[in-house]
């Protein structure tokens, strides 16, 4: 198969723990030819979406990690599978992007997720969609109503509908210090909706990610643990990751909400699960393959990939 990745440059790669680098290395030891463009690549002229691409070869090397062809200019549409990894932020040159990939959909190109699907999953309100299994949410712009909440639960975290990586997001606890200036500044003064959830106790034994490919989910979870007095796991807050065998609450909750999110066009999905809750779902370019892999030796990019040649062979 011919796979083009759209993803962030190639320079800022760290390979040792960057899943998109992980899929690229299976398709390549399959013998698919892998091909990578960025957002910026693509081009809508006379009806046609088509990319600057390049076919990459990697090298085994961990510093010039691959070498890259000539660019050639190419119909999406020849590629029997292209792989959506743009990082967020989720922004409008993003949702441009899902745009142009649509298109080129409508003009026979494989997107996996479907680019329609990530526009339509926010990674924050889809929990919306599955509330028997989250903790007590709001989702408002009034700072009124995010007060109340808080004096409901008492201890909440408060964060941002757009972020990732942890960024921005509050815990106040019941004594309410800085409760004003954390809702004044999330939302902008009430010009921005914001997430407001109940704090999970549970989040000292970790953040969990849970990958669901095909709407199967992985044996194995990132446990992404807050280090010293930090509230937040995510790695790029520096949480530290932990591989653990799939608990039978977070296999419960992938199987009722992963063949759903699937049958929309989600082929990976990371559920975050913290205890017994799901607190996001991860659909741009979810992330923890290799980690998983390094800890347990379970290969989460080779089931991705069986995942893709599936898809492909089934379309065919």
């Amino acid at each position: 198969m011919n796979i083009a990745f759209l993803a962030d440059p190639l320079s800022s790669f760290k390979i040792y723990k960057d899943s998109t680098f992980a899929m690229m290395r299976e398709a390549a030891r399959r013998g698919h030819a892998v091909y990578a463009f960025e957002q910026r690549d693509m081009v809508l002229e006379e009806g046609a979406v088509t990319a600057e691409v390049r076919r990459i070869h990697l090298t085994g090397e961990p510093d010039a990690w691959y070498r890259a062809d000539a660019p050639e200019i190419v119909a999406l549409s020849v590629f029997d599978a292209i792989i959506e990894r743009k990082d967020p932020p989720f922004d409008m040159e993003y949702v441009y992007g899902t745009y142009l990939l649509e298109l080129a959909e409508r003009q026979g190109a494989r997107v996996f997720n479907r680019p329609g699907a990530i526009r339509d999953h926010n990674e924050k309100l889809t929990i919306g969609q599955f509330s028997g299994y989250t903790s007590p949410t709001l989702v408002s712009s009034n700072p009124a109503r995010l007060r109340a909440f808080h004096d409901k639960h008492g201890d909440v975290i408060f964060k941002p509908l757009d972020g990732m990586g942890g960024a921005g997001i509050f815990r106040v606890k019941a004594d309410g210090m800085n409760l004003g200036s954390v809702i004044e500044s999330l939302t902008d003064n009430g010009r921005h909706s914001i997430m407001a959830q109940k704090f999970i106790p549970a989040i000292t034994q970790g953040d969990k990610r849970v990958l669901v490919i095909g709407g199967k989910p992985v044996p194995f979870t990132l446990a992404r643990i807050p280090q010293g007095n930090e509230v937040r796991g995510n790695l790029a807050a520096g949480g530290l990751g932990v591989a653990m065998p799939i608990t039978e609450r977070e296999r419960e909750i992938a199987e009722a909400i992963g063949p759903i999110l699937a049958a929309r066009g989600l082929l990976l999905v990371g559920l975050d699960v913290i205890g017994e809750y799901l607190t996001e779902v991860n659909v741009t370019s979810p992330t923890c393959f290799q980690e998983i892999a390094d800890q347990t030796g379970f290969d989460v990019a080779a089931m991705f990939i069986d995942a893709v040649e599936q898809q492909v062979s089934k379309a065919n």
